[in-house]
């Protein structure tokens, strides 16, 4: 009886380490890409979608979408993809205040795709490759917040696309040190998932 408890015991503690250990290693890769920048040269340029304000983008989204303008006034792309649904409450999609915000600063509307039905970032990415992939086009060079990069690569490759990430340095999110690492933890469970499953995340 006590040889089939500690034998349960050993198996429980071993299930635990090596949770911790996946966990450890999951949390170490979501601080590896949110530092690394892959800028290049791709087919698009996609910004991950974020709150809006009555057609104003939150301090967020401006943020993501200042960086992609950088991108693409470097010429990185030829075309931007903006991502983003319509919120409870709200009357425009998130890309479709990205849109007016790139239109504004000089990128023609022709050079711009918007994805707004997505309420998710698996549901986002899933579209973005529908998008690429009806135009004949496999790499994006993809933006959003640091603790975002690593999941964002993992949708796409599932999803049938070569990604590249671009990390947003300038989210408000970033300096403030609690919503950083409370969005790392996040991310260090939510990638490892998107492996496997269509989360609704």
């Amino acid at each position: 009886m006590w040889r089939a408890l500690l034998i349960i015991r050993r198996i429980i503690g071993i299930a635990v380490l090596t949770v911790l250990a996946m966990w450890v290693i999951s949390a170490a890769s979501v601080l590896h890409w949110s530092s690394r920048d892959e800028a290049r040269k791709a087919h698009a340029i996609v910004v991950l979608g974020a709150a809006q304000y009555a057609g104003r983008p939150s301090p967020v989204l401006k943020a993501r979408l200042d960086h992609s303008l950088a991108l693409w006034n470097r010429e990185l792309a030829t075309l931007l993809i903006l991502t983003g649904g319509t919120g409870r409450g709200d009357t425009t999609s998130e890309a479709a205040v990205g849109r007016a915000y790139a239109k504004k600063r000089g990128v023609p509307d022709t050079a711009i795709l918007v994805e707004n039905e997505g309420r998710t970032t698996s549901e986002s990415m899933r579209a973005v490759a529908g998008l690429l992939e009806a135009r004949g086009l496999h790499t994006a060079l993809l933006v959003s917040d640091p603790f975002h990069m690593l999941r964002l690569r993992i949708l796409a490759r599932r999803f049938g696309f070569t990604p590249y990430t671009s990390p947003t340095r300038t989210s408000p999110i970033s300096p403030n040190r609690e919503a950083r690492w409370r969005h790392i933890f996040g991310e260090s469970v939510k990638a490892p998932l998107a492996f496997f499953f269509e989360r609704k995340l």
